[in-house]
């Protein structure tokens, strides 16, 4: 298998909802519309086996100091390849070319990322990220996702 990576483009849209929304309806990813995927496509990489759609991800600038990593997942079929992996190393490549010094997620897998280079921090070191996504969240006041930082510089 030969997996790469390469930033999405607007025809990448409805593959990137299919994905997220599959996550979403399990309770483990935030939903996101066509609308605000195709706002924000410029955010995303996807990952591609053969020229098919496997994984993406999303490096959403959270400050001038921090990026977070959201909305990383790989199609059901491909799971425990190497593509996350892929998909972190190759948004973690981006943060460093901007000078971005701190990586931040919300997690479930934490063995993923600390394999990664993260540690995990609290949650509540990240005021940017509560004001931005988490005030939208039905798991606002119960959240039970576990943060994760790498620092980059």
């Amino acid at each position: 298998m030969t997996v790469t990576c390469r930033r999405a483009t607007e025809d990448d849209v409805d593959s990137l909802y299919e994905i997220i929304q599959s996550y979403a309806e399990k309770g483990i990813m935030l939903p996101r519309s066509k609308e605000a995927l195709g706002r924000n496509i410029g955010t995303f990489v996807i990952a591609e086996n053969e020229g098919r759609f496997v994984g993406c991800g999303s490096l959403f600038r959270l400050g001038k100091d921090l990026v977070e990593i959201r909305s990383l997942g790989v199609t059901d079929g491909y799971k425990g390849q190497g593509i996350g992996r892929k998909l972190v190393t190759f948004l973690t490549e981006e943060a460093i070319a901007q000078e971005i010094p701190k990586i931040m997620a919300l997690t479930y897998e934490v063995a993923f990322f600390e394999k990664n280079g993260f540690s995990v921090v609290p949650k509540e070191i990240f005021p940017e990220k509560v004001w931005t996504d988490c005030v939208h969240c039905k798991k606002q006041h119960n959240c039970d996702e576990i943060a994760v930082l790498k620092r980059l510089d």
